[in-house]
C-alpha cells in the first residue's frame, strides 16, 4: 500500500528546465526605477532570439541578467536548466557574452587575453583553439598586439574571439556588428551564426535583419515593458519599427 501524498509536478518548472532560456515575470529595478517589467518568454535550445527596442528599454540589462552578472529584482529566470541566481555557478562556463565593452585587458596582447580567459574556463592547451579563432576573425597577425593598440573594429573581433573561446552553448550578443565595416561584418556573421546546439540571444538595432535571422523576437518599450514576445514570423518590420520609435 502506498502511503503519503503524491504531488503533481509543476508544468512551468518542467518547461523552464527544458528551455535554454525561460523567463517568468522578470523585473529589474535600479533603485526605485523599473528597467524591465514583467518579461516572460521561452527560448528552446538551438534557437535564436532577437531583442529590439529603443535606447534605455533594458535590452542590455536583460543580457546581463542572462549572463549571471545582474540579479533580477523579481520573477523567475532559468538558463540552460539552472535557476538564477542560485544556480549561476553551474552555467557560467557554458555562456559566451559579448558586451558593449570588450572585457579585455588593455595592456595584455590579444593572445594573452585569450590565454587568460582559457585558464578561467579550465581549457587545457588552448593554443590550437586560439589560433583557429584568430584566423577565422582575420586577426592571425595581430595576436601579439596589445589590446590598447587595436582599432575599434579589431577590438570588437577580439572580443568575439573571447566570447567564443569555450564553445559556449548560449551566446549573448550585444550589437555584435558594432564598429565593423562590411567585410568584417561578414566575417563576424560566419563566426557567430547558427551552429548545432548553439542558442543565441542578440540585441540589435537592425530591425529587418534582426527579425529575419531569428526564430523568436522580444520587443521592449521605452519603459521596459514587453510590446511583443513570440515567433519572429509574427512581427512585421513596420510594427517592430513603430515599437522602437515609441509609436506603439
Amino acid at each position: 500500500m502506498q502511503t503519503g501524498v503524491q504531488t503533481r509536478a509543476d508544468p512551468g518548472a518542467a518547461a523552464a528546465e527544458a528551455a535554454a532560456v525561460a523567463l517568468r515575470g522578470l523585473r529589474r529595478d535600479y533603485g526605485e526605477r523599473p528597467v524591465l517589467r514583467d518579461v516572460t518568454l521561452e527560448l528552446a535550445a538551438g534557437e535564436t532570439l532577437s531583442v529590439i527596442g529603443p535606447n534605455g528599454a533594458g535590452k542590455s540589462t536583460l543580457l546581463r541578467i542572462l549572463a549571471t552578472l545582474l540579479r533580477p529584482t523579481a520573477g523567475r529566470v532559468a538558463v540552460l536548466g539552472a535557476e538564477l541566481p542560485r544556480g549561476a555557478w553551474r552555467v557560467r562556463g557554458r555562456i559566451g557574452y559579448l558586451a558593449h565593452q570588450p572585457l579585455l585587458y588593455r595592456e595584455l596582447s590579444v593572445t594573452e587575453n585569450l590565454e587568460f580567459n582559457a585558464r578561467l574556463h579550465g581549457i587545457d592547451d588552448p593554443g590550437r583553439r586560439i589560433e583557429e579563432l584568430l584566423g577565422a576573425a582575420g586577426l592571425a597577425r595581430r595576436g601579439g598586439d596589445a589590446v590598447r593598440n587595436l582599432s575599434a573594429g579589431m577590438l570588437q573581433r577580439a572580443a568575439i574571439c573571447r566570447a567564443l573561446l569555450a564553445r559556449p552553448d548560449l551566446l549573448l550578443l550585444d550589437e555584435p556588428r558594432a564598429h565593423l565595416d562590411v567585410g568584417a561584418a561578414r566575417i563576424v556573421e560566419e563566426l557567430l551564426g547558427p551552429a548545432p546546439g548553439r542558442t543565441r540571444v542578440i540585441v540589435t538595432h537592425e530591425i529587418e535583419s534582426g527579425i529575419g535571422d531569428a526564430d523568436r523576437v522580444v520587443a521592449l518599450r521605452a519603459d521596459g515593458s514587453v510590446a511583443y514576445a513570440g515567433a519572429a514570423a509574427g512581427l512585421a518590420p513596420a510594427e517592430a519599427r513603430a515599437i522602437v520609435e515609441g509609436r506603439q
